[in-house]
This record gives C-alpha cells, structure tokens and sequence, in this order.
C-alpha cells in the first residue's frame, strides 16, 4: 500500500488534486497534514511515501514554501505533476436559503477572487477570514444556519452541505499546478519534464550565458523563477523547467554544462508532462 499525504484538512482543493492523481486506484492510503512544511517532511522522514503539494497558481504565482523547501530542506525529487481547476462555490447549511446569510467565511485567498460576485450578492455581508477553506465549511456546518463558507465541492461532500451556487469566482482562469514528491523521480515516458534549481557566479552575464546553453541545444525551457537565496542579500536561486527527460542525450548534456556553469546547482526530478 503507497502512503500518500496532502495538505488538509480534509475537502482542500488539495485533496482533490489528489483523488485526481490517484484516480480510483485502491492501492493508496490517504493522509492530510496541516501544514506544508509537516507534509514534506514527513516523505523526507519516510512517514509516508508520496506527498502531492501546490507550487503554483496561475493567479497568485508560486507556492514560495514549497520551493524553498525543495531546494533547501530536503533530498526529494518531483515524480508527477497535476493541475486542477480553481472552481469557487458557495456552501451553507442544509436548508439554509440564500437570503438567510448574514456571514461569508473562507481562507483570503478564495475570498478574494470572489469579490464581485460578493459585492454583487452580499453586499452587506460580514466577511470572515479562515485559516483554511475545510476550516470555514466546517464551521458553517456546525453553525445556525446564517452562514454561507466559499470553497470547493469536495468540501461539500466531506462537511455535509448544501452546494447554494456554484463556480462563483470572478476569474476562470484560475489553476493550480501541484507536484508529487518522493524520493525518486519516473521513467522515461517519451513526453517529460525536468526541473532543476541552480545559482549563478556573481559576475556579468552569468545568467545569460547559463540560459543561453539551452538555447544552443534547441531545449525549450518552460518556466523560470527566481527566489531570494536567503544566505545572502541581492543573491537569487531560479527554478527552471524544461521540456524533456534526464535520459535523453540532450537533456544529459545540457544538465551537465548548465551544472559546470553555476555556484549551485540541484537536480529536481524528471517526470511525465501533465496536460489539461
């Protein structure tokens, strides 16, 4: 049995983007962690074997714990990735009606990318932010029935509520990538990703010239993002994606230049390409 962990609690979009990576598969055991930083670890630690974690949102950009853990905290390597889908709903207590909701509650987050929808519908709504989304569905249900929280479907299912409207974010460009770790990377499969972290000499150029190695070797790179080194002031580290597989030739030997090249350098795994 494969011992998977996923942020919590339970009826996060986390857990949704794992019951999608999963699909049905009955050979998984499933574990929520409050924390991201407690869910890494615990596949470092070997509490369980494969941890699915967010790293970035096309709205809010990265996932800036996840990173820095990845490059810093712990030897684990990215195997998968999948990205869902940001739907926003409006959940509220059996039976509750719409105009019976004195109180919006949810995590910031969800909360403000429904802000016209809100402004339009509950104008005079007091708004109540949550630690999490599971968090404020759990405390409508437990609630009078005056409150309405914002959050996923799966949510509904786990706190038992009524789903009052669906998808009532402003935006429907609104997806989260996640990757699964653990501590080995996948096989090749034809139709990969590779993602590498890495620093630069502080001199002219140095970037450029580390970039430039994979356009000389015809390597599309598909995401670069830079984060504070943290040992240094005006220092950065990028996480770079590229398209292909560490046992393509090509692959292998743009890794080992780009690696001759930078002050530091982490090989962050190889796995298929996820496609929406």
């Amino acid at each position: 049995m494969i011992k998977i962990g996923f942020f919590g609690p339970k009826g996060t979009f986390s857990q949704e983007a794992m019951e999608k990576y999963i699909d049905g598969r009955n050979n998984y055991s499933e574990y929520d962690y409050s924390t991201i930083t407690d869910l890494i670890f615990a596949v470092q630690n070997g509490e369980i074997d494969e941890a699915i974690v967010p790293i970035e949102n096309s709205l809010e950009g990265a996932i800036n714990i996840t990173m820095d853990m990845m490059a810093a905290d712990v030897d684990l390597k990215i195997k998968a990735e999948m990205a869902i889908p940001i739907k926003e709903n409006l959940l509220v207590k059996r039976g509750t009606k719409k105009a019976q909701i004195k109180y919006i509650l949810s995590h910031p987050s969800p909360i403000g990318q429904c802000r016209k929808y809100l402004n339009v519908n509950f104008p005079n709504a007091i708004i109540k932010c949550e630690y999490s989304t599971s968090g404020a569905a759990e405390e409508v249900a437990n609630g009078l029935g005056d409150s309405a929280a914002i959050g996923s479907i799966i949510a509904a299912d786990v706190y038992n509520l009524d789903i009052a409207e669906k998808d009532i974010h402003d935006n429907e460009n609104n997806f989260t990538r996640f990757v699964i770790i653990s501590k080995n990377d996948s096989p090749r499969t034809g139709v990969d990703k590779t993602s590498i972290v890495f620093s630069t000499e502080d001199k002219p150029g140095s970037l450029y010239r580390i970039l430039d190695i994979f356009n000389l070797w015809d390597v599309n790179m598909t995401r670069i993002e830079s984060r504070p080194a943290k040992n240094q002031l005006g220092k950065y580290i990028f996480f770079v994606d590229i398209k292909g597989h560490i046992e393509d030739d090509e692959i292998t030997d743009v890794l080992t230049m780009i690696q001759k090249k930078t002050s530091f350098y982490k090989f962050l795994g190889s796995y298929p390409e996820f496609k929406l």
